[in-house]
């Protein structure tokens, strides 16, 4: 079986570390216990492994966030991937920092990556793994709040909580999202 694992985030060095770029440090983390490395391809940074039966392709998209749908559109469609075996993994302030829930679909919830990527597949109804970044911010900060660093504490626990989400991916790869959902949403 074939998996997309899109992470989201703006691509530059100044976004490296930010709240916004949870996708990108996900599949980091990932692509390095795996032992590989990305490649720039088409529309984005690609990695590619195997997980026992499953073959994942890791993506990170270079079109920054707004613009993400052009590329999970192509890599989808070039790789001939089932919107069901599409995870995007997106940042979420509604949630706790560290919190994850997944998803089989939903509303982009302001998010604009999601909404993009809503909008070049003329669906909501692909899975989502949103991590929570919490939302300690003062009205009208939020902008800055999301493309802010971590705080120190967080940053802190944040190795912990990206492997989480990594058990997460292979999770709804090997054994499907409602056993995802079951396993790992509150955890």
């Amino acid at each position: 079986m074939k998996y997309l694992i899109v992470g989201l985030g703006n691509i530059g060095s100044e976004y490296a570390m930010t709240r916004h770029n949870i996708g990108f440090m996900i599949l980091d983390a990932f692509a390095m216990a795996s032992n590989i490395t990305f490649t720039p391809e088409r529309y984005g940074n690609i990695a590619r492994l195997r997980v026992k039966n499953a073959q994942l392709i890791l993506l990170k998209p270079s079109t920054y966030m707004n613009l993400s749908g052009n590329a999970v559109r192509y890599w989808r469609d070039h790789e001939k991937i089932d919107n069901d075996h599409l995870l995007v993994l997106v940042d979420d302030l509604a949630l706790p920092f560290g919190a994850i829930r997944l998803k089989a679909n939903g509303s982009d919830a302001g998010h604009n990556g999601l909404k993009n990527i809503a909008a070049m597949l003329g669906t909501q109804t692909y899975p989502r793994l949103r991590f929570g970044i919490g939302n300690d911010f003062q009205r009208g900060q939020q902008v800055e709040y999301v493309l802010g660093a971590f705080t120190l504490d967080q940053r802190q626990k944040l190795p912990v909580r990206i492997d989480v989400a990594i058990e997460a991916i292979k999770a709804f790869c090997l054994s499907g999202l409602d056993f995802a959902m079951c396993n790992f949403n509150n955890k």
